[in-house]
């Protein structure tokens, strides 16, 4: 395929667009963050974000105590001696 004519010149346009400074600004959300996170509400930071921080919290915690429960088990059917046959 070759990339002469129109083609060879657009492709340096497109691509001098995709890194322009002039793109749309973004909204700086981390002052409305900080204010969320510093209230004085008496909860742990890490389920201050909400429902979504709720569940990833006891996602977490039911995956850690399954996994040590699990484990536990299995070091326990390490230790006993199998019975001879």
């Amino acid at each position: 395929m070759c990339l002469c004519g129109t083609k060879a010149k657009k492709l340096p346009v497109l691509a001098s667009r995709a890194f322009s400074s002039s793109a749309r600004q973004l909204k700086n959300k981390v002052p409305e963050a900080q204010k969320l996170f510093q209230e004085d509400n008496g909860l742990p930071v890490h389920i201050k974000g909400g429902t979504g921080d709720m569940m990833l919290y006891r996602a977490t915690m039911t995956l850690t105590i399954a996994g040590t429960c699990y484990s536990l088990y299995w070091l326990l059917m390490a230790s006993m001696p199998q019975k001879k046959a």
